[in-house]
Protein backbone atom coordinates (compact mmCIF):
# COMPACT_ATOMS: atom_id res chain seq x y z
CA UNK A 1 0.00 0.00 0.00
CA UNK A 2 1.12 3.62 -0.79
CA UNK A 3 0.01 7.08 0.14
CA UNK A 4 0.11 10.72 -1.16
CA UNK A 5 -0.35 13.80 0.84
CA UNK A 6 -3.17 15.91 -0.63
CA UNK A 7 -2.28 19.73 -1.05
CA UNK A 8 -5.58 21.59 -0.12
CA UNK A 9 -4.44 24.80 -2.46
CA UNK A 10 -3.89 22.86 -5.62
CA UNK A 11 -6.47 20.03 -5.25
CA UNK A 12 -9.46 21.11 -7.66
CA UNK A 13 -11.91 19.83 -4.13
CA UNK A 14 -9.77 21.94 -1.78
CA UNK A 15 -12.03 24.39 -1.25
CA UNK A 16 -15.15 21.97 -0.78
CA UNK A 17 -12.87 19.87 1.78
CA UNK A 18 -12.01 23.15 3.84
CA UNK A 19 -15.59 24.14 4.08
CA UNK A 20 -17.41 20.28 4.99
CA UNK A 21 -14.37 19.81 7.25
CA UNK A 22 -14.36 23.10 8.52
CA UNK A 23 -17.52 24.39 9.20
CA UNK A 24 -20.05 21.73 8.11
CA UNK A 25 -19.27 18.11 9.08
CA UNK A 26 -21.36 16.36 6.98
CA UNK A 27 -21.90 12.48 6.29
CA UNK A 28 -24.23 11.14 3.67
CA UNK A 29 -26.34 8.18 3.56
CA UNK A 30 -28.34 6.50 0.72
CA UNK A 31 -29.62 2.91 0.62
CA UNK A 32 -30.61 1.45 -2.76
CA UNK A 33 -32.42 -1.66 -3.59
CA UNK A 34 -29.97 -3.93 -5.60
CA UNK A 35 -30.36 -6.96 -8.16
CA UNK A 36 -28.55 -9.39 -6.74
CA UNK A 37 -29.84 -12.47 -8.75
CA UNK A 38 -26.73 -12.61 -11.20
CA UNK A 39 -24.17 -12.74 -8.28
CA UNK A 40 -26.40 -15.35 -6.51
CA UNK A 41 -26.00 -17.29 -9.39
CA UNK A 42 -22.49 -16.66 -10.24
CA UNK A 43 -21.43 -17.61 -6.58
CA UNK A 44 -23.59 -21.05 -6.43
CA UNK A 45 -22.07 -22.01 -10.13
CA UNK A 46 -18.28 -21.39 -9.48
CA UNK A 47 -18.47 -22.42 -5.94
CA UNK A 48 -18.34 -19.27 -3.93
CA UNK A 49 -20.07 -17.80 -0.73
CA UNK A 50 -21.98 -14.83 -1.36
CA UNK A 51 -20.92 -12.75 1.35
CA UNK A 52 -17.06 -12.33 0.31
CA UNK A 53 -18.29 -12.32 -3.28
CA UNK A 54 -20.77 -9.27 -2.67
CA UNK A 55 -17.72 -7.99 -1.03
CA UNK A 56 -15.26 -8.26 -3.57
CA UNK A 57 -17.73 -6.41 -5.71
CA UNK A 58 -17.85 -3.09 -3.56
CA UNK A 59 -14.68 -3.23 -3.01
CA UNK A 60 -14.02 -3.19 -6.67
CA UNK A 61 -15.68 -0.26 -7.43
CA UNK A 62 -14.52 1.68 -4.05
CA UNK A 63 -11.23 1.19 -5.70
CA UNK A 64 -12.31 2.46 -9.01
CA UNK A 65 -12.09 6.27 -7.90
CA UNK A 66 -10.25 8.19 -5.69
CA UNK A 67 -13.10 9.79 -3.51
CA UNK A 68 -13.29 6.56 -1.85
CA UNK A 69 -9.75 6.41 -0.37
CA UNK A 70 -9.06 9.33 1.50
CA UNK A 71 -7.91 9.84 4.83
CA UNK A 72 -5.30 11.02 7.49
CA UNK A 73 -1.65 10.00 8.71
CA UNK A 74 -0.03 10.55 11.58
CA UNK A 75 0.72 13.65 11.24
CA UNK A 76 -2.71 14.85 10.29
CA UNK A 77 -2.32 15.57 6.86
CA UNK A 78 -4.60 14.52 4.36
CA UNK A 79 -3.51 11.76 2.20
CA UNK A 80 -4.84 9.25 -0.67
CA UNK A 81 -4.22 5.58 -0.37
CA UNK A 82 -3.96 3.95 -3.85
CA UNK A 83 -5.38 0.71 -2.51
CA UNK A 84 -8.21 0.16 0.34
CA UNK A 85 -8.91 -2.93 1.35
CA UNK A 86 -12.57 -4.03 3.43
CA UNK A 87 -12.76 -4.21 7.14
CA UNK A 88 -15.85 -6.27 7.71
CA UNK A 89 -17.56 -8.39 10.43
CA UNK A 90 -18.06 -11.91 10.29
CA UNK A 91 -20.51 -13.36 12.70
CA UNK A 92 -20.53 -16.34 15.08
CA UNK A 93 -23.70 -17.91 15.46
CA UNK A 94 -22.53 -20.26 18.19
CA UNK A 95 -22.22 -16.91 20.91
CA UNK A 96 -23.89 -14.27 18.59
CA UNK A 97 -20.55 -12.48 18.30
CA UNK A 98 -18.19 -11.37 15.53
CA UNK A 99 -14.50 -11.16 14.46
CA UNK A 100 -13.63 -7.85 12.35
CA UNK A 101 -10.84 -8.27 10.45
CA UNK A 102 -9.37 -6.81 7.09
CA UNK A 103 -8.57 -8.89 4.07
CA UNK A 104 -6.33 -7.72 1.48
CA UNK A 105 -7.95 -6.44 -1.45
CA UNK A 106 -7.56 -8.54 -4.92
CA UNK A 107 -8.96 -7.11 -8.19
CA UNK A 108 -9.28 -10.85 -8.63
CA UNK A 109 -12.29 -12.65 -7.51
CA UNK A 110 -11.15 -15.81 -7.05
CA UNK A 111 -7.73 -14.83 -5.66
CA UNK A 112 -9.85 -12.34 -2.97
CA UNK A 113 -12.30 -15.23 -2.00
CA UNK A 114 -9.53 -17.76 -1.23
CA UNK A 115 -7.93 -14.95 1.15
CA UNK A 116 -11.28 -14.13 2.52
CA UNK A 117 -11.84 -18.28 3.62
CA UNK A 118 -7.73 -18.15 4.74
CA UNK A 119 -8.61 -15.01 7.48
CA UNK A 120 -11.73 -16.36 8.32
CA UNK A 121 -9.77 -19.51 9.26
CA UNK A 122 -7.01 -17.45 10.87
CA UNK A 123 -9.10 -15.38 13.01
CA UNK A 124 -11.88 -18.03 13.71
CA UNK A 125 -11.11 -17.80 17.16
CA UNK A 126 -10.80 -14.20 17.45
CA UNK A 127 -13.82 -12.17 18.84
CA UNK A 128 -13.92 -8.31 18.32
CA UNK A 129 -11.19 -6.86 16.11
CA UNK A 130 -7.97 -8.76 14.91
CA UNK A 131 -4.55 -7.20 15.59
CA UNK A 132 -2.46 -5.59 13.48
CA UNK A 133 -4.94 -4.47 10.73
CA UNK A 134 -3.36 -2.04 8.13
CA UNK A 135 -4.59 1.59 8.03
CA UNK A 136 -5.63 1.35 4.38
CA UNK A 137 -9.15 0.32 4.88
CA UNK A 138 -12.73 1.11 4.85
CA UNK A 139 -15.54 -0.12 6.40
CA UNK A 140 -17.92 -3.12 5.67
CA UNK A 141 -20.99 -4.77 7.47
CA UNK A 142 -24.09 -6.99 6.66
CA UNK A 143 -27.23 -7.40 8.56
CA UNK A 144 -28.58 -10.76 6.29
CA UNK A 145 -31.76 -11.44 9.02
CA UNK A 146 -33.90 -8.62 7.84
CA UNK A 147 -34.33 -6.46 4.41
CA UNK A 148 -34.59 -2.94 5.62
CA UNK A 149 -35.66 0.20 3.95
CA UNK A 150 -32.85 2.24 5.26
CA UNK A 151 -29.68 1.87 8.05
CA UNK A 152 -27.18 4.53 8.92
CA UNK A 153 -24.03 4.14 11.00
CA UNK A 154 -22.75 7.15 12.54
CA UNK A 155 -19.40 7.39 13.82
CA UNK A 156 -18.91 9.04 17.06
CA UNK A 157 -14.93 10.45 16.24
CA UNK A 158 -14.26 14.69 15.74
CA UNK A 159 -16.35 14.43 12.27
CA UNK A 160 -13.51 13.85 10.07
CA UNK A 161 -13.78 9.95 9.30
CA UNK A 162 -13.33 10.18 5.05
CA UNK A 163 -13.89 6.01 4.52
CA UNK A 164 -17.09 4.91 3.11
CA UNK A 165 -19.32 3.17 5.27
CA UNK A 166 -21.02 0.25 3.44
CA UNK A 167 -23.91 -2.33 4.78
CA UNK A 168 -26.37 -4.28 3.30
CA UNK A 169 -29.28 -7.02 4.61
CA UNK A 170 -31.40 -9.99 3.30
CA UNK A 171 -32.15 -10.62 -0.29
CA UNK A 172 -35.77 -11.29 -0.88
CA UNK A 173 -37.43 -12.94 -3.91
CA UNK A 174 -39.14 -9.97 -5.46
CA UNK A 175 -41.06 -10.43 -8.97
CA UNK A 176 -38.84 -13.05 -10.28
CA UNK A 177 -35.68 -11.22 -8.84
CA UNK A 178 -33.31 -11.31 -5.70
CA UNK A 179 -33.29 -8.00 -4.40
CA UNK A 180 -31.17 -6.57 -1.57
CA UNK A 181 -30.70 -3.56 0.13
CA UNK A 182 -27.10 -1.79 0.08
CA UNK A 183 -26.52 1.13 2.10
CA UNK A 184 -23.25 4.01 1.52
CA UNK A 185 -22.47 6.16 3.90
CA UNK A 186 -19.59 8.71 3.45
CA UNK A 187 -18.37 12.45 4.20
CA UNK A 188 -19.51 15.01 2.23
CA UNK A 189 -16.07 16.83 2.52
CA UNK A 190 -14.93 14.27 -0.25
CA UNK A 191 -17.84 13.01 -2.37
CA UNK A 192 -21.06 14.47 -3.38
CA UNK A 193 -24.31 12.59 -4.35
CA UNK A 194 -23.36 12.32 -7.78
CA UNK A 195 -20.85 10.16 -6.64
CA UNK A 196 -22.57 8.31 -3.91
CA UNK A 197 -25.58 7.71 -7.07
CA UNK A 198 -22.14 6.43 -9.57
CA UNK A 199 -21.65 3.94 -6.82
CA UNK A 200 -24.67 2.21 -6.83
CA UNK A 201 -25.05 2.14 -10.54
CA UNK A 202 -21.50 0.66 -10.69
CA UNK A 203 -22.08 -1.78 -8.71
CA UNK A 204 -25.08 -2.88 -10.27
CA UNK A 205 -23.15 -2.88 -13.42
CA UNK A 206 -20.99 -5.30 -12.23
CA UNK A 207 -23.35 -7.55 -10.96
CA UNK A 208 -25.08 -7.82 -14.07
CA UNK A 209 -21.94 -8.40 -15.65
CA UNK A 210 -21.15 -11.43 -13.77
CA UNK A 211 -24.12 -13.24 -16.12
Amino acid sequence: MNDKIIDLNTWDRGTLFKFYIEKMRIVMSLTVDMDVTPLVRFAKKNGLKFYPTMIWAVSKIVNAHDEFKYSWDADGNLIQWDVVSPSYAHFHKEDENFTKTVTAFSDDLFEFHARFLNDREKYRDVRAIAENQPPNFFDVSCLPWVRYKHFDVHVFDEGKFLAPVITWGKYESERGKLVMPLTMNIHHAVADGFHLSRFFNEVQGLIDALE
